[in-house]
Protein backbone atom coordinates (compact mmCIF):
# COMPACT_ATOMS: atom_id res chain seq x y z
CA UNK A 1 0.00 0.00 0.00
CA UNK A 2 2.81 2.43 0.87
CA UNK A 3 4.42 1.81 -2.51
CA UNK A 4 1.20 2.59 -4.34
CA UNK A 5 0.76 5.81 -2.41
CA UNK A 6 4.30 6.91 -3.21
CA UNK A 7 3.75 6.19 -6.88
CA UNK A 8 0.73 8.44 -7.00
CA UNK A 9 2.16 11.17 -4.82
CA UNK A 10 5.56 10.86 -6.43
CA UNK A 11 6.60 14.45 -5.94
CA UNK A 12 5.67 14.49 -2.27
CA UNK A 13 7.18 11.09 -1.53
CA UNK A 14 10.43 11.77 -3.31
CA UNK A 15 11.05 14.77 -1.08
CA UNK A 16 10.90 12.85 2.19
CA UNK A 17 14.14 12.83 4.22
CA UNK A 18 14.66 9.05 4.02
CA UNK A 19 17.17 9.10 1.15
CA UNK A 20 17.71 5.35 1.12
CA UNK A 21 14.07 4.83 0.16
CA UNK A 22 13.60 7.93 -1.97
CA UNK A 23 16.73 8.81 -3.98
CA UNK A 24 17.13 12.51 -4.60
CA UNK A 25 16.49 13.93 -8.06
CA UNK A 26 16.15 17.42 -9.45
CA UNK A 27 15.91 19.42 -12.64
CA UNK A 28 19.49 20.68 -12.60
CA UNK A 29 23.07 19.42 -12.64
CA UNK A 30 24.00 15.78 -12.12
CA UNK A 31 20.49 14.94 -10.87
CA UNK A 32 18.73 16.51 -13.86
CA UNK A 33 16.36 14.64 -16.21
CA UNK A 34 19.21 13.47 -18.45
CA UNK A 35 20.57 11.50 -15.47
CA UNK A 36 17.38 10.28 -13.76
CA UNK A 37 17.71 6.77 -15.13
CA UNK A 38 21.17 6.47 -13.56
CA UNK A 39 20.32 7.75 -10.07
CA UNK A 40 18.66 4.59 -8.73
CA UNK A 41 17.53 1.19 -9.92
CA UNK A 42 13.89 2.13 -9.39
CA UNK A 43 14.42 5.09 -11.76
CA UNK A 44 15.90 2.98 -14.57
CA UNK A 45 12.82 3.23 -16.79
CA UNK A 46 13.36 7.02 -16.92
CA UNK A 47 16.24 6.25 -19.27
CA UNK A 48 15.19 2.97 -20.88
CA UNK A 49 11.40 3.22 -21.21
CA UNK A 50 9.53 3.39 -24.52
CA UNK A 51 6.32 5.03 -23.26
CA UNK A 52 7.83 8.09 -21.62
CA UNK A 53 6.21 11.49 -21.15
CA UNK A 54 5.95 14.36 -21.97
CA UNK A 55 5.74 14.34 -25.77
CA UNK A 56 4.86 16.69 -28.61
CA UNK A 57 1.28 16.08 -29.73
CA UNK A 58 -0.35 16.89 -33.06
CA UNK A 59 -3.93 18.10 -32.96
CA UNK A 60 -4.42 16.39 -36.35
CA UNK A 61 -4.83 12.97 -34.72
CA UNK A 62 -7.55 11.11 -36.60
CA UNK A 63 -8.61 8.26 -34.30
CA UNK A 64 -11.79 9.25 -32.45
CA UNK A 65 -12.88 7.96 -29.05
CA UNK A 66 -15.86 8.42 -26.76
CA UNK A 67 -16.74 11.54 -24.79
CA UNK A 68 -14.75 12.35 -21.66
CA UNK A 69 -16.90 12.15 -18.51
CA UNK A 70 -15.87 14.04 -15.37
CA UNK A 71 -17.58 15.77 -12.47
CA UNK A 72 -15.94 17.77 -9.68
CA UNK A 73 -17.32 19.86 -6.84
CA UNK A 74 -15.85 22.53 -4.54
CA UNK A 75 -13.43 20.90 -2.08
CA UNK A 76 -10.99 21.89 0.66
CA UNK A 77 -7.34 21.55 -0.35
CA UNK A 78 -3.91 21.42 1.24
CA UNK A 79 -1.31 23.49 -0.63
CA UNK A 80 2.27 22.19 -0.40
CA UNK A 81 5.64 23.11 -1.85
CA UNK A 82 7.58 19.83 -1.89
CA UNK A 83 10.70 21.19 -3.58
CA UNK A 84 9.79 19.83 -7.01
CA UNK A 85 6.42 21.49 -7.54
CA UNK A 86 3.48 23.19 -5.88
CA UNK A 87 0.92 20.48 -5.16
CA UNK A 88 -2.69 20.64 -4.02
CA UNK A 89 -4.29 17.64 -2.31
CA UNK A 90 -8.04 17.38 -1.63
CA UNK A 91 -8.95 16.74 2.00
CA UNK A 92 -11.81 14.44 0.97
CA UNK A 93 -12.04 12.24 -2.11
CA UNK A 94 -14.71 10.82 -4.39
CA UNK A 95 -15.03 9.43 -7.91
CA UNK A 96 -14.49 12.28 -10.39
CA UNK A 97 -13.55 10.76 -13.75
CA UNK A 98 -14.94 7.94 -15.90
CA UNK A 99 -12.44 6.69 -18.48
CA UNK A 100 -13.18 3.67 -20.68
CA UNK A 101 -15.70 2.43 -18.11
CA UNK A 102 -13.31 2.77 -15.14
CA UNK A 103 -13.88 5.09 -12.20
CA UNK A 104 -11.01 7.34 -11.13
CA UNK A 105 -10.56 9.56 -8.07
CA UNK A 106 -8.56 12.79 -8.02
CA UNK A 107 -5.57 12.35 -5.70
CA UNK A 108 -3.76 15.65 -6.27
CA UNK A 109 -2.91 18.26 -8.84
CA UNK A 110 0.35 20.09 -9.34
CA UNK A 111 2.08 22.69 -11.47
CA UNK A 112 4.82 22.69 -14.11
CA UNK A 113 6.40 25.95 -15.28
CA UNK A 114 6.98 26.00 -18.17
CA UNK A 115 4.62 23.36 -19.55
CA UNK A 116 5.84 19.87 -20.39
CA UNK A 117 3.72 18.58 -23.28
CA UNK A 118 3.71 20.62 -26.46
CA UNK A 119 0.87 20.96 -28.98
CA UNK A 120 1.96 21.15 -32.62
CA UNK A 121 5.46 21.97 -31.29
CA UNK A 122 4.17 24.90 -29.22
CA UNK A 123 5.17 25.07 -25.57
CA UNK A 124 3.04 26.87 -23.00
CA UNK A 125 4.28 28.79 -19.93
CA UNK A 126 2.36 26.60 -17.47
CA UNK A 127 0.73 23.17 -17.34
CA UNK A 128 -1.41 21.68 -14.56
CA UNK A 129 -1.50 17.92 -14.00
CA UNK A 130 -4.60 16.46 -12.33
CA UNK A 131 -3.57 13.02 -11.08
CA UNK A 132 -6.29 10.37 -10.64
CA UNK A 133 -6.20 6.67 -9.73
CA UNK A 134 -8.70 3.84 -9.94
CA UNK A 135 -9.28 1.16 -7.30
CA UNK A 136 -6.40 -0.91 -8.71
CA UNK A 137 -3.88 1.93 -8.68
CA UNK A 138 -4.03 2.64 -12.43
CA UNK A 139 -3.19 6.28 -13.08
CA UNK A 140 -4.97 8.81 -15.31
CA UNK A 141 -3.69 12.37 -15.63
CA UNK A 142 -5.56 15.30 -17.15
CA UNK A 143 -3.18 18.01 -18.41
CA UNK A 144 -4.33 21.60 -18.91
CA UNK A 145 -2.15 24.25 -20.57
CA UNK A 146 -2.08 27.95 -19.72
CA UNK A 147 -1.14 30.76 -22.11
CA UNK A 148 -0.34 34.40 -21.31
CA UNK A 149 -3.51 36.47 -21.47
CA UNK A 150 -6.18 37.79 -19.13
CA UNK A 151 -6.02 37.27 -15.38
CA UNK A 152 -7.61 33.97 -14.36
CA UNK A 153 -9.62 34.50 -11.19
CA UNK A 154 -9.68 30.77 -10.46
CA UNK A 155 -5.90 30.75 -10.03
CA UNK A 156 -5.91 33.45 -7.38
CA UNK A 157 -6.79 31.03 -4.57
CA UNK A 158 -3.65 29.04 -5.41
CA UNK A 159 -1.49 32.16 -5.26
CA UNK A 160 -2.76 33.79 -2.06
CA UNK A 161 -0.05 32.11 0.02
CA UNK A 162 3.53 31.88 -1.25
CA UNK A 163 4.53 28.60 0.39
CA UNK A 164 8.26 27.89 0.70
CA UNK A 165 9.89 24.50 0.19
CA UNK A 166 8.72 22.10 2.89
CA UNK A 167 5.71 24.20 3.86
CA UNK A 168 2.07 23.21 3.58
CA UNK A 169 -1.08 25.17 4.39
CA UNK A 170 -4.81 24.53 4.32
CA UNK A 171 -6.49 26.88 1.86
CA UNK A 172 -9.28 28.95 3.37
CA UNK A 173 -11.45 28.84 0.23
CA UNK A 174 -12.73 25.76 -1.56
CA UNK A 175 -11.54 24.95 -5.08
CA UNK A 176 -13.60 23.38 -7.84
CA UNK A 177 -10.96 22.02 -10.21
CA UNK A 178 -13.52 21.99 -13.00
CA UNK A 179 -13.03 25.77 -13.03
CA UNK A 180 -9.45 25.03 -14.10
CA UNK A 181 -10.56 23.02 -17.14
CA UNK A 182 -11.38 24.54 -20.54
CA UNK A 183 -15.02 24.64 -21.60
CA UNK A 184 -14.06 22.88 -24.84
CA UNK A 185 -13.40 19.28 -23.78
CA UNK A 186 -11.62 18.23 -26.99
CA UNK A 187 -8.50 16.39 -25.93
CA UNK A 188 -5.69 14.09 -27.01
CA UNK A 189 -5.09 10.85 -25.15
CA UNK A 190 -2.31 8.29 -25.18
CA UNK A 191 -0.37 5.91 -22.97
CA UNK A 192 2.63 7.49 -21.31
CA UNK A 193 4.48 7.77 -18.04
CA UNK A 194 4.86 9.89 -14.97
CA UNK A 195 7.00 12.90 -15.93
CA UNK A 196 9.06 12.65 -12.74
CA UNK A 197 10.93 9.70 -11.19
CA UNK A 198 10.23 6.83 -11.06
CA UNK A 199 8.78 7.60 -14.55
CA UNK A 200 6.30 4.72 -14.18
CA UNK A 201 4.78 3.74 -17.54
CA UNK A 202 1.18 2.81 -18.34
CA UNK A 203 -0.24 6.21 -17.33
CA UNK A 204 -3.39 7.26 -19.21
CA UNK A 205 -2.75 10.80 -20.41
CA UNK A 206 -5.59 13.17 -21.34
CA UNK A 207 -4.16 16.42 -22.71
CA UNK A 208 -6.71 19.19 -23.24
CA UNK A 209 -6.32 20.96 -26.58
CA UNK A 210 -7.69 24.35 -25.56
CA UNK A 211 -5.34 26.33 -23.30
CA UNK A 212 -6.70 28.57 -20.58
CA UNK A 213 -5.39 32.07 -19.98
CA UNK A 214 -3.47 33.49 -17.04
CA UNK A 215 -1.88 36.89 -16.64
CA UNK A 216 1.87 37.34 -16.89
CA UNK A 217 1.88 38.34 -13.21
CA UNK A 218 0.08 35.12 -12.20
CA UNK A 219 2.43 32.92 -14.23
CA UNK A 220 5.46 34.72 -12.81
CA UNK A 221 4.15 34.37 -9.25
CA UNK A 222 3.64 30.63 -9.71
CA UNK A 223 7.13 30.14 -11.13
CA UNK A 224 8.57 32.18 -8.26
CA UNK A 225 6.77 30.01 -5.69
CA UNK A 226 8.09 26.80 -7.27
CA UNK A 227 11.54 28.39 -7.42
CA UNK A 228 12.80 26.64 -10.55
CA UNK A 229 11.84 25.51 -14.03
CA UNK A 230 10.35 22.07 -13.39
CA UNK A 231 9.64 20.71 -16.85
CA UNK A 232 11.05 17.42 -18.13
CA UNK A 233 12.33 17.63 -21.74
CA UNK A 234 10.24 16.07 -24.50
CA UNK A 235 10.49 12.31 -24.96
CA UNK A 236 10.12 10.26 -28.15
CA UNK A 237 6.53 9.51 -29.15
CA UNK A 238 7.69 6.47 -31.10
CA UNK A 239 4.86 4.48 -32.65
CA UNK A 240 2.28 5.31 -29.99
CA UNK A 241 -1.26 5.95 -31.14
CA UNK A 242 -2.68 9.34 -30.19
CA UNK A 243 -6.46 9.39 -29.89
CA UNK A 244 -8.63 12.49 -30.19
CA UNK A 245 -11.83 12.84 -28.18
CA UNK A 246 -14.28 15.38 -26.85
Amino acid sequence: MATAICTVFLSACSHQPSAEHHPHWSYQGEESPAHWGELAQEFAVCGSGHLQSPVDLSTKAKVVKAHLHYQYSPMDYILENNGHTVQLTPQTKSVNLILEGKEYTLQQFHVHTPGEHTLNSKQFPMELHFVHTDSHGEIAVIAVMFAVGKENSHLNNLLKKQVKVGEKVALTEKINVQDLFPKNTQHLSLKGSLTTPPCTEGVNWIVMEQPLQASYAQLTAMEKMIGLKNNRPLQSLGDRIVVIGN
